[in-house]
């Protein structure tokens, strides 16, 4: 029986690869995440053929930032696939049109607050306000789920405060940026190791190369499971 408390980043080039990802994975991992990089490479096919064809979840991360409208437009169809987690950016009025396009479907809309990837100097550079990452995290996760998200996206260096909101009460938080112990950051720079981000208040961890660049991607799926407490 897998744990989807994991949730395996498909970032490789198409769907072809995608899907042999994923029989090598077999039954060791329930639930994958398909983000924008694969758009083009057939992500949609092979979200619906994983769901469809192989039980799985999916997490589609599309990081959706538009006017309303658009938004509302763009959840509504990607809804119909059945997907588990959906991403848009963590703005109120983006969530909230999120939210109206979810409506009715299985899909779960989680908010991206900052992305893992950024520390206090890109931040600068985009002119976002001073102050801690850890403070702008709370305080922008919070206003996301005010506006009705179903959960955030946080790295798992911010899980914690963020479950300490009373907004996060039976929230969801999912952590990108967590790395198996010894495993390389990459360009992760907020990270954690999965049995930490977990015990932290994180739901599911997102877990990417340190599998599937792997020679034996199922053996380090069951790595990464293994530090899960």
């Amino acid at each position: 029986m897998s744990d989807d408390r994991l949730i395996v980043a498909l970032d490789v080039p198409h769907a072809v690869a995608g899907l042999e990802l994923a029989k090598k994975l077999g039954d060791t991992v329930s639930f994958y995440k398909i983000g924008l990089g694969m758009l083009t490479g057939g992500g949609m096919a092979l979200a619906n053929e994983l769901i469809q064809e192989h039980g799985k979840r999916i997490f589609l991360d599309m990081k959706l930032f538009d006017i309303s409208a658009t938004v509302e437009a763009a959840v509504r169809g990607l809804a119909q696939f059945d997907l588990e987690f959906l991403t848009v950016h963590g703005d109120p009025h983006v969530v909230r049109a999120a939210m109206q396009g979810a409506a009715g479907s299985r899909t779960k809309i989680l908010a991206v607050t900052i992305l893992t990837s950024l520390d206090r100097n890109d931040l600068d550079a985009a002119m976002i306000q001073a102050g801690d990452i850890p403070d702008l995290v709370q305080t922008r996760a919070g206003r996301a789920l005010d506006a009705g998200a179903d959960g955030v996206i946080a790295s798992p260096q911010e899980a914690a405060l963020i479950r300490a909101l009373p907004e996060a009460k039976g929230k969801l938080i999912v952590t990108p940026g967590v790395r198996p112990t010894g495993a390389a950051l990459g360009d992760q720079k907020r990270v954690a190791t999965p049995g930490q981000a977990i015990k932290d208040g994180a739901d599911h961890i997102v877990v990417g190369r340190p599998i599937w660049q792997a020679e034996d991607p199922a053996a380090a799926a069951r790595a990464v499971l293994a530090e899960l407490p």
